[in-house]
């Protein structure tokens, strides 16, 4: 017989199979202990706060006087242009303003002086507040080409510095003005600073027109002025104004004074200030910096702004 070996590979049994290897035991995991504040981090948040809150205020209080305020200057005269045009327009519904009392800020007239490209549209008024907007109108004289004596007062160096070359005008330039009772042409007779002799008397029915600005010397001449310059421009014969004019105005109101009647207003705006600057503080505990600047820097510029028109009204109303 034959005999039959078996199969090699069934005879040798499979080595078992090996067993998995245990899976680490998971860690507990803890939460990060908050981070708590140190002394010094705080006291870092209000200086670092409080200095950049008023390198704001102060930038955006030197660039507007100097530079936006112009923008806003010549947005008012572009609404004074339209009231006034209005209010001479013969709409019976509307007093036009021929005296001898108007409401302060209202236009009066529009000043044009070729030479030094002047065309701007007269207020009411000579404060500070008021000489924002544009060339302001003395109260107790008559109004710009009514028989007698107007003066009108204008900037020099903030806020469109509309009167900014007014020491160049020169006996014999042209001027006009054009209010609610017609239009009146001016030829400048008189340029004069303290110590000058005044113009010669005016004659029956003729009209003068006393322009007024501040002027200084040395490289802040224009924010420091140190007197005042005076063109005088006549013209033969004036509109007939009516009775009544005030004897006097506030002090506010004369030349190269200031209003300090604002300076509650100022007191308010600080307080303000001083709140945004500890809200600042408080939000820079919670949230990230960036983010607090990004809400809050909107609301310091436009609370500067107001700052900056108020701090106008106490300077002098010429600068």
């Amino acid at each position: 017989m034959t005999a039959t070996l078996p199969d090699r590979d069934a005879d040798v049994a499979s080595p078992p199979a090996p067993e998995p290897n245990p899976a680490p035991a998971a860690r507990p995991t803890r939460a990060p202990e908050p981070r708590l504040p140190r002394r010094g981090d705080d006291l870092w948040t209000v200086v670092s706060t409080t200095g950049t809150m008023v390198a704001i205020v102060c930038l955006w209080v030197v660039g507007q006087m100097l530079f936006l305020s112009s923008f806003s200057q010549a947005r008012s005269q572009d609404l004074l242009y339209d009231e006034f045009r209005t209010a001479i327009a013969g709409d019976p519904n509307i007093v036009p303003p021929i005296g001898p009392t108007v409401p302060v800020g209202d236009p009066v007239a529009l000043l044009t002086i070729p030479r030094i490209g002047v065309s701007q549209v007269v207020v009411e008024g000579t404060a500070s507040g008021d000489t924002l907007a544009g060339p302001g109108h003395l109260r107790k004289t008559v109004l710009p080409g009514q028989a007698g004596t107007s003066v009108v007062v204008g900037r020099s160096a903030t806020y469109g510095a509309p009167f900014r070359d007014l020491g160049d005008l020169r006996p014999g330039d042209d001027l006009s003005v054009v209010m609610a009772q017609g239009e009146v042409d001016f030829k400048v007779v008189n340029v004069r600073r303290a110590g000058d002799p005044y113009s010669q008397p005016l004659p029956a029915g003729g009209a003068r027109l006393v322009l007024v600005t501040a002027e200084g010397s040395g490289p802040l001449a224009s924010l420091t002025p140190g007197s005042v310059v005076y063109v005088d421009a006549d013209a033969p014969k004036g509109f007939i104004p009516p009775s009544g004019l005030p004897a006097t105005v506030p002090e506010p109101e004369q030349v190269m004074h200031s209003d300090h009647g604002a300076l509650p207003l100022l007191a308010l705006h600080l307080a303000l200030l001083l709140a945004v600057i500890l809200g600042v503080v408080a939000a820079r505990q919670r949230w990230s910096a960036p983010l607090v600047w990004i809400l809050t820097t909107p609301i310091a510029v436009a609370l500067a702004w107001s700052t900056t028109d108020v701090v106008m009204r106490l300077l002098p109303n010429v600068v």
